[in-house]
């Protein structure tokens, strides 16, 4: 049985407000559900911006730790890609901030840090100290990077990361360094456990791949990998009609994967198809097992064109949708997280990038849909679009997080900043979601004192 998590009830399509919060239910149709639930954030992360003058930082995808001790002092670790690591506190102020690896060599791509999960009292070094490990995919170098997490340093308000990555880490999927330069390297990441032993799923940029890696702890406390396991999804798709459709994609380039979460009750990985569908992925015993699809992205089996000359490349034809897509999610599926309740209750959350929307599913083993909320312009910030991944812990972090914390990255963050040019300059960060306000039913739990979590796993 895999490790147990915790996590936070996400409310259906109608939604009640109890208190002074800001959700509302709202009519709309652009997730298929008869209303859609909003809520403005708590607060925001600083701006980042990716361009030469930012550093090419990119926010990306964000874990939260829950600190055993203090938890008003648990930390939100976010990828910023070329940019590295920031760790964040609870009020999003910056406490660490961690550099990607440099490149190996002239001509070589720097590291690029994509996506972030959490493994829990894996045992490191000759004592074999249980200790806490934040899992990150570097998409630059194509390895997956590992930071242990010193929970005094937390308790003080410190930097708790130190990366403990061995020196020889393999590719993930790349032959040698002429590989990883074209680009088709780790990309999406989630990680769980099976007793003291933990491991890693990781996507493959640009494909369909996925790879199974089983983290292996160094005498000397740092930790390499080895693959034991590989899947590839499907690119192409029979259709109702008799015809078979094959997602839009540069050319060369298949269907890829980024967002990922393990159900670690069930043993279970959930892995988001971009522009295909939202999968359902059995693990057992260091193999993935069948597949099943959960639910299509609404442009599923929908005709398109490709033009490398137009601003975008996939022209969808919705004047000739066929119907067989689905209602709730709008390409790309990305981020995924699991709220675990309890009892094998709970929800399933997806981000709907296409429509700036979050889908919500059952955790059983039909995966029903539940509902669907955005995330909307408030007092102290801007919505959400384009998001790319998401954490929730339904643990009492105290103040406006008492029942449970979301945060979400935010691709499209307002104001725009000009850049030299007057162009606006790319801009990203993470918001602070009161879970509380979202789902206002939510009965806080005894046990939540003694449970953790990472994108829905529980500490």
């Amino acid at each position: 049985m895999l490790k147990a998590g915790t996590g936070v009830v996400v409310f259906a399509a109608v939604v009640s407000l109890t208190g002074g919060g800001s959700v509302s239910a709202m009519p709309g149709n652009h997730s298929g559900a008869a209303e859609i639930g909003s809520v403005a954030a708590e607060f925001e992360t600083r701006a980042v911006f990716d361009d030469e003058a930012g550093g090419f930082a990119d926010t990306d995808d964000p874990a939260i730790w829950v600190n055993p001790e203090h938890r008003d002092r648990s930390v939100v670790i976010v990828t910023q890609k070329e940019a590295g690591l920031v760790v964040f506190d609870l009020g999003g102020n910056p406490l660490q901030e961690l550099p990607a690896p440099p490149a190996p060599g002239d001509g070589d791509a720097p590291g690029r840090l994509n996506n972030v999960d959490l493994v829990y009292g894996v045992p490191l070094g000759d004592d074999e100290e249980p200790t806490d490990l934040a899992v990150v995919s570097d998409r630059g170098r194509d390895q997956v990077r590992i930071y242990a997490i010193d929970p005094e340093a937390a308790d003080d308000g410190d930097a708790p990361l130190r990366d403990v990555t061995a020196d020889d880490v393999p590719y993930v999927f790349s032959a040698d360094q002429d590989e990883v330069n074209g680009e088709a390297t780790a990309y999406g990441l989630a990680a769980w456990q099976d007793g003291d032993q933990a491991y890693a799923a990781v996507s493959r940029n640009n494909d369909t791949a996925l790879a199974q890696v089983r983290l292996e702890p160094t005498d000397d406390g740092h930790v390499t990998y080895e693959t034991v396991d590989r899947l590839n999804l499907p690119s192409s798709f029979d259709l109702p009609d008799g015809t078979r459709w094959t997602p839009c994609g540069d050319p060369g380039e298949l269907p890829q994967v980024e967002g990922m979460v393990v159900d670690r009750d069930r043993g279970v990985l959930y892995a988001a198809q971009e522009n295909v569908a939202l999968w359902r992925v059995p693990l057992d015993e260091e193999e993935f097992g069948s597949v099943r699809i959960v639910d299509k992205v609404r442009e599923y089996g929908i005709p398109w064109t490709y033009d490398p000359n137009a601003d975008e490349e996939c022209a969808v034809d919705y004047a000739d949708d066929p119907g067989f897509g689905g209602k709730h999610l709008a390409a790309d599926a990305e981020g995924l997280t699991i709220y675990d309740a309890g009892d094998g209750d709970g929800q399933l959350v997806a981000s709907s990038q296409g429509d700036n929307t979050f889908a919500t599913y059952d955790r059983a083993a039909g995966n029903a849909f539940t509902g669907s909320f955005e995330i909307v312009d408030g007092d102290a910030t801007d919505g959400v679009q384009e998001c790319d991944g998401a954490d929730l812990t339904s643990a009492d972090l105290g103040g406006a997080f008492e029942d449970g914390l979301l945060v979400v990255q935010d691709g499209d963050n307002t104001p725009d900043v000009p850049g030299d040019g007057g162009e606006a300059r790319d801009n990203s960060n993470v918001k602070f979601v009161s879970w509380g306000e979202i789902a206002p039913g939510l009965a806080r739990r005894a046990h939540l004192g003694s449970h953790r979590h990472s994108k829905g796993h529980a500490r």
